[in-house]
């Protein structure tokens, strides 16, 4: 139900439009091609065969993947909320 002056659904019309966006965001994210590594390429360590059929082109290990992770700054989304004062522009 919204109010003002939004037609009825544009909250969730909102909701999906936030959705869509993510799921596009991630699936452009780059994804390992290829054939698997037997060692990490960063460490040199062997990669579990269990990591490697589950993952198909996974290149890292798992504590060289989780560091990588840690380290990723995501950014932020867009305030599709907004201030009333921004709708009447």
């Amino acid at each position: 139900m919204a109010g003002g002056w939004a037609r009825d659904g544009a909250v969730s019309e909102q909701i999906e439009a936030s959705i869509s966006d993510e799921l596009a965001r991630m699936r452009s994210q780059k994804r390992p091609v290829g054939d698997s590594l037997t060692h990490c390429a960063e460490c040199e360590e062997p990669i579990p065969e269990k990591r490697r059929l589950a993952l198909p082109g996974v290149k890292l290990c798992m504590e060289c993947q989780q560091e990588r992770d840690s380290s990723f700054q995501s950014r932020g989304g867009i305030n599709r909320r907004g201030l009333k004062d921004s709708q009447l522009k």
